[in-house]
């Protein structure tokens, strides 16, 4: 069996059909900076066509466009990021962010960091974390072209968290996972199961100390593009049994996470999270976590 067999087999016992899937481009309107600009309209004069999604409030797909997104003034400006659609959600489902102390855990390329800002209103703290220093020149230029100005950038793993003693009001574990095929023509080829144990894990670790930085009554978002049962329910179910916290109800696009993997029943309120197959978005996968006694 080939790998990519392999993997449709694993989607259909998970009951989605495969299908191959282009995701639509996707913008985000930067509210703070586009506030009294008319940018539809100048978009539209400049040759770009956009469509309202329907399931996000600030996110419209790119109809038609004669040049590129990511190449106009009201881009360069900061008026909106080139950000896809599904991954546009997680950064919504906190039930408030303004004057609050909140963790990036994952932060680069920066469009959720700069969403989070722009939900903000540049008010309270965001701590930017990334692992990795080349990534985080263009995470900080990300942050400058959209007028961040609330947001620390540290080079730091998220499973040291710790380290900054602070407790924060809410966090967004953007977590590193194995991706999809939807963005990526060889995904099969290039994946196996030793790679999505080993994500597992390492979403599980950074998890954990999300939890341990975690302040009283805080929120944690946690979200990935993979697919894998692995990074997803399955880890939602393991928080939920050894973090001390609980799946919060959720209002957004998605269907209910899966609460039987190959035969392994799970927390029934995994089902609280969502999951969201390829189609219009890529693949994608959200839960709300909070500690217990905390709802």
């Amino acid at each position: 069996m080939s790998g990519k067999e392999f993997f449709i087999n694993r989607y259909e016992q998970l009951g989605w059909k495969f299908v191959e899937a282009t995701p639509r481009q996707a913008i985000r309107i930067n509210l703070i900076n586009a506030k009294g600009k008319n940018l539809e309209e100048r978009l539209l004069n400049a040759g770009v066509s956009l469509e309202k999604i329907p399931f996000l409030e600030s996110g419209y797909w790119v109809s038609e466009s004669r040049v590129s997104v990511g190449a106009t003034a009201e881009y360069l400006l900061g008026l909106y990021s080139i950000q896809e659609a599904a991954a546009q959600i997680p950064a919504t489902l906190f039930t408030s962010l303004k004057g609050k102390k909140v963790l990036d855990a994952c932060a680069a390329p920066g469009g959720k960091t700069v969403q989070l800002a722009d939900l903000m209103g540049n008010s309270g703290l965001i701590v930017a974390l990334d692992v990795s220093k080349k990534r985080l020149a263009p995470l900080a230029n990300h942050l400058e072209r959209c007028h961040v100005s609330n947001t620390i950038v540290y080079q730091l793993d998220a499973r040291q968290a710790s380290k900054l003693k602070i407790k924060f009001d809410r966090i967004l574990v953007d977590a590193p996972c194995s991706g999809n095929f939807v963005g990526d023509k060889n995904w099969f080829r290039r994946r196996t199961m030793a790679d999505v144990e080993r994500n597992a894990r390492l979403q599980r670790e950074i998890l954990a100390e999300a939890a341990a930085c975690l302040s009283e009554d805080g929120e944690i978002v946690y979200s990935t593009c993979s697919l894998e049962p692995e990074e997803n329910e399955v880890n939602m179910d393991w928080a939920v049994r050894h973090l001390h916290l609980q799946i919060e109800e959720i209002n957004c696009h998605g269907q209910e996470g899966l609460t039987t993997i190959f035969g392994k029943k799970l927390d029934g309120s995994v089902a609280r999270c969502r999951r969201i197959w390829p189609g219009e978005t890529q693949g994608f996968f959200v839960c709300k976590l909070k500690q217990v006694g905390k709802r």
